[in-house]
């Protein structure tokens, strides 16, 4: 009797990944993914603005499962069996060569996100996997009779059976049902990498000016989160790595108070306060002729120094030399704890990643297998997993389906 084949159900990097290790190390093994869509790889098209932000350069795992929110502790084994260094090596071996940024992203050589999805496209072909676009699943039963496995029902009313399924539909509603149905808990799902919608005057006319490092404090209910990092002022309110780290450990909190809440920014964390003041003050002496707005001493762009000062009532025309005590406080205040208000949240480009899903105890995470049910497995971002911006999300992608596509062979 013929072995019943594997079924991979999504098309994006988790899925591809997964079946094309599978068909690898298992030659013998029929591999179909399925995809519901017209479009293969979506996510991968368009990360890192077009390029593929393919992974980050940490090749220790105990560091680089500190860069996720949630899931890290499930993936330190799993880092020790295939980490970032592994999918360098394995894009290498199918001729991709990947580039390293100064930030630690790494990319293709070639800049140009059609790399890295031909190379899957063509390593799946080469591979033997039997890929269906245009294919949704309506549901995923038990098999029946001696052979058990799986049904898989699709839309076309056509019926798969299957000896095991790998789940790798990312953050699709269906995903988590049909994993429901089999018997798992799903950890709610909540927007995790966005923006901050802000509106405020201090930041009017600004979108489009960095900072090259802030601090940003919010305080959520009980909780306080705190991130530093590069920021970028935009047309709605704020971004840039400081808020996406920010959004991502403060995922949960911040969908719990609906997106708003203070958020104090300290505009020059290199600065310790006193230092700050006496450099202020040394400038109200050597340069008490000059105008306040158009003489910024501290490394911050100017639009912005012109915003904040005339915040704390300096008038355009204003010399150090008239600055008193009281307006210099509120300046020093305004720098280093200047207060907004959160009052919604953006998207991050396109590139949408979520906080929640399969619950990670209920996997087992040498083999990516449920706990719950035999011959399910589960790869991607359906896994209640993700990690800050800059790579991350993708590499937690490749190691659950490397795991996975090793683990369901026949």
């Amino acid at each position: 009797m013929q072995p019943l084949p594997v079924v991979v159900i999504g098309g994006g990097a988790a899925g591809f990944f997964a079946a094309i290790t599978c068909a690898e190390a298992y030659p013998h093994t029929s591999v179909i993914l399925l995809e519901a869509g017209r479009q293969l790889l979506s996510k991968v098209r368009i990360s890192g603005g077009g390029r593929c932000n393919v992974t980050h350069a940490c090749f220790d795992p105990a560091v680089l499962v500190q860069y996720y929110p949630r899931g890290g502790k499930a993936l330190r084994g799993a880092f020790s069996r295939f980490q970032a260094k592994d999918t360098v090596a394995w894009f290498e071996a199918k001729g991709v060569k990947l580039k390293t940024e100064p930030d630690g992203r790494m990319f293709p050589l070639t800049d140009n996100s059609a790399t890295i999805v031909n190379c899957l496209m063509e390593s799946a072909e080469a591979a033997g996997v039997k890929i269906r676009t245009n294919a949704p699943v309506v549901s995923i039963s038990r098999g029946a009779g001696e052979e058990g496995g799986f049904e898989i029902k699709l839309k076309s009313s056509e019926t798969l059976k299957c000896s095991r399924i790998l789940l790798a539909t990312g953050s699709n509603p269906s995903g988590y049902k049909w994993a429901q149905n089999l018997g798992h808990q799903i950890e709610p799902p909540v927007p995790s990498l966005f923006t901050f919608n802000i509106t405020d005057a201090r930041l009017q006319d600004l979108a489009g000016v960095s900072v090259e490092s802030v601090r940003l404090l919010a305080h959520v209910g009980a909780k306080s989160l705190e991130q530093t990092g590069p920021l970028l002022i935009t047309h709605w309110g704020l971004s840039g790595p400081a808020v996406l780290k920010l959004s991502a450990w403060g995922a949960r909190v911040l969908h719990e108070c609906h997106y708003h809440a203070p958020l104090l920014i300290n505009w020059l964390p290199q600065y310790k306060l006193e230092d700050l003041r006496k450099q202020l003050l040394a400038v109200r002496s050597q340069l008490s002729h000059r105008a306040i707005s158009t003489s910024c001493p501290v490394s911050i762009p100017r639009r912005l120094w012109q915003q904040l000062v005339a915040s704390v009532g300096i008038g355009a025309e204003d010399r150090w030399a008239g600055l008193s005590n009281k307006i210099l406080n509120l300046l020093i205040s305004e720098l280093t704890q200047g207060e907004y208000l959160i009052q919604g949240k953006g998207v991050f480009k396109e590139e949408f990643v979520t906080c929640g899903g399969i619950s990670l105890k209920e996997v087992d995470f040498k083999t990516m297998e449920s706990r719950c049910y035999p011959g399910l497995y589960f790869a991607g971002e359906i896994l209640d997993i993700d990690g800050v911006t800059g790579g991350f999300n993708f590499q937690s992608a490749w190691t659950t389906a490397w795991i996975a596509g090793n683990a369901m062979g026949i």
